[in-house]
């Protein structure tokens, strides 16, 4: 009689996966016009395979204008001429699967630009036509419908509404170039549905989805209130969730974990949660995680309540620090020496969680938030008076040289956003070889990981510690000391007050700053450690 052999079944690659937010314009510029391309990413690969991520994800690349940087979608098939071409976006994708690396793609749901052909339709039909149907079309209020049909506000400044010529109003929560579409209309849910496929066709492993809790609008759309808090009418409504029920039966239907990941600002880790639930969505950002302040308590509390919530609907956390429309980590933890420090100290925290976590290009380098003059800015935000705007995260990557473009394209490009002349100590050729580098610690802890994820259980402790510490705990024998504190921690007092003593904390694996002194005994302030216990350890 043979007994028959259990199956053992593999998690799906995105579950621990560490992905690589690419954001094109400002990653690698291969034709020399100062915009980044799809074959300057093609190029650095092999910089990415090095590094040690196991997923990209490319913003908008498709035909666009260009009014928010390739959030306004022209044409959700093609690829945008500046970028490339679709032989392009294949042979990056090939090299990329070459390499082991999974490509996300970005998707824009909630909008398209107004030079899309359906928008154009609409523009020349009449009111109350099947095309202004795909789009939110209403009369407008007061006398003579000259004001706005409700009080929404654009994201980025002023009003969410235009005016047509024939009085009909149009609905943007962002640009007046990036009308809203209707999902109450069956055209639209139809057409999303055939970009996603075009997509997996062509064997993109799964879609990063642009302002994913926003598509639905409530019925009769009514003005926003307060009631203890801005109650947002386009925001989280519970009907967008059968939209991503559909979208999970769709990758299901491919092989290899396709999967999507949603970016959802929304109240709580609960209402996170419920955009991952078994038959929604694979990922969705953690932004309590990027929000929280330079503080162990602050932490403790984002990874208890998500860890409960995610728990809840038997899903995975995802993690995250910076991308592309917030203020680099390092400059909103103090700049400078300390910003950089608490840096790699919580991108090294971030690590030692379960569940997958995402980096922005050139966080690897400690690239802080830089200043861009008044005169070069060129985010929407911007322009239409919504504050200082986004463009002093998206400054291009600096590569090798002394002065820019700092090898992001040929000597003598002119990048589309100036890099600072402060960054010539910060390029990946200055770091390379520099041991303690910003660069070649993001090498160490992501290859360290590398190494656990698979060995690890998912299940976290968060054992007593002295204030301004944090400790993260998983088995077998992986423990994460935080000091956010403004002296050293000594390990004998960590060992002492949580419920490990007997254990140990075990070998010193990496730190995130100096590891002379935490051998010696100490985890200075603005640092993370981890250590290893193994069988057999009885103590530190």
């Amino acid at each position: 009689m043979h007994t028959a052999t259990p199956q053992v079944t593999q998690p799906p690659w995105w579950r621990d996966a560490v992905c690589y937010q690419i954001y094109v314009r400002s990653f690698a510029d291969a034709n020399g016009d100062g915009i980044g391309d799809l074959e300057g990413i093609r190029s650095r690969l092999p910089y990415l395979a090095r590094l040690g991520v196991d997923a990209v994800w490319l913003t908008p690349f498709y035909t666009s204008p260009q009014h928010d940087h390739g959030y306004d979608v022209a044409d959700f098939r093609n690829v945008d001429v500046r970028f490339g071409n679709l032989d392009d976006f294949d042979a990056l994708l090939t090299e990329a699967h070459v390499l082991g690396i999974r490509v996300i793609v970005d998707i824009v749901p909630n909008h398209t630009s107004s030079e899309h052909p359906w928008f154009q339709e609409a523009v020349a039909a009449k009111p109350g036509s099947r095309a202004r149907e795909r789009y939110i079309f209403l009369d407008g209020s007061g006398r003579g419908g000259r004001k706005p049909p409700n009080n929404w506000l654009s994201h980025f400044g002023g009003p969410a509404w235009t005016q047509l010529e024939d009085g009909q109003w149009y609905l943007h929560l962002f640009d007046r170039s990036q009308p809203d579409v209707n999902w109450r209309n069956k055209e639209v849910r139809d057409e999303y549905e055939s970009v996603l496929r075009f997509w997996l066709d062509r064997g993109v492993d799964g879609f990063r989805i642009d302002v994913a809790h926003s598509l639905y609008k409530e019925q009769g759309l009514p003005d926003a209130r307060r009631r203890g808090g801005l109650v947002a009418p386009y925001h989280d409504q519970p009907e967008v969730h059968s939209v991503y029920r559909r979208w999970h039966q769709i990758l299901e239907e491919y092989d290899g974990d396709r999967m999507a990941i949603a970016e959802a600002w929304v109240a709580d880790e609960e209402a996170m949660a419920r955009y991952i639930r078994p038959d929604e969505l694979q990922q969705t950002f953690n932004f309590h995680w990027l929000l929280a302040p330079w503080s162990a308590a602050s932490f403790r509390k984002v990874i208890t309540d998500t860890l409960r919530a995610v728990g809840a609907v038997e899903a995975s956390p995802t993690w995250v620090l910076s991308n592309h429309d917030v203020v680099r980590e390092v400059t909103r933890y103090g700049d400078g020496e300390a910003g950089v420090a608490r840096s790699r100290a919580a991108t090294l925290t971030m690590l030692a969680l379960p569940g997958s976590s995402y980096i922005y290009q050139g966080a690897e380098l400690g690239l802080p938030q830089a200043e861009v003059p008044e005169e070069h800015r060129q985010d929407p935000a911007w322009l239409r008076g919504g504050g200082v705007g986004r463009d002093g995260c998206r400054v291009p990557i600096p590569w090798a040289g002394t002065k820019p473009p700092y090898g992001f394209g040929a000597d003598g490009t002119t990048p589309w956003l100036p890099q600072p002349s402060s960054w010539r100590n910060l390029t990946v050729e200055a770091q390379d070889n520099d041991a303690s580098s910003t660069l070649n610690f993001f090498r160490r802890a992501l290859a360290a990981r590398r190494t656990l994820v698979g060995q690890l259980d998912r299940q976290v402790r968060l054992p007593r510690t002295p204030p301004g510490v944090l400790v993260i705990e998983r088995e077998p024998g992986l423990t994460c000391v935080l000091n956010c504190g403004k002296r050293a921690v000594s390990l004998s007092r960590l060992t002492a007050a949580g419920e490990s003593a007997s254990r140990g904390l075990g070998d010193l694996l990496i730190s995130s700053g100096d590891d002379s002194a935490v051998t010696a005994g100490t985890v200075p302030p603005d640092t993370a450690a981890w250590f290893r216990r193994t069988a057999g350890h009885h103590g530190s």
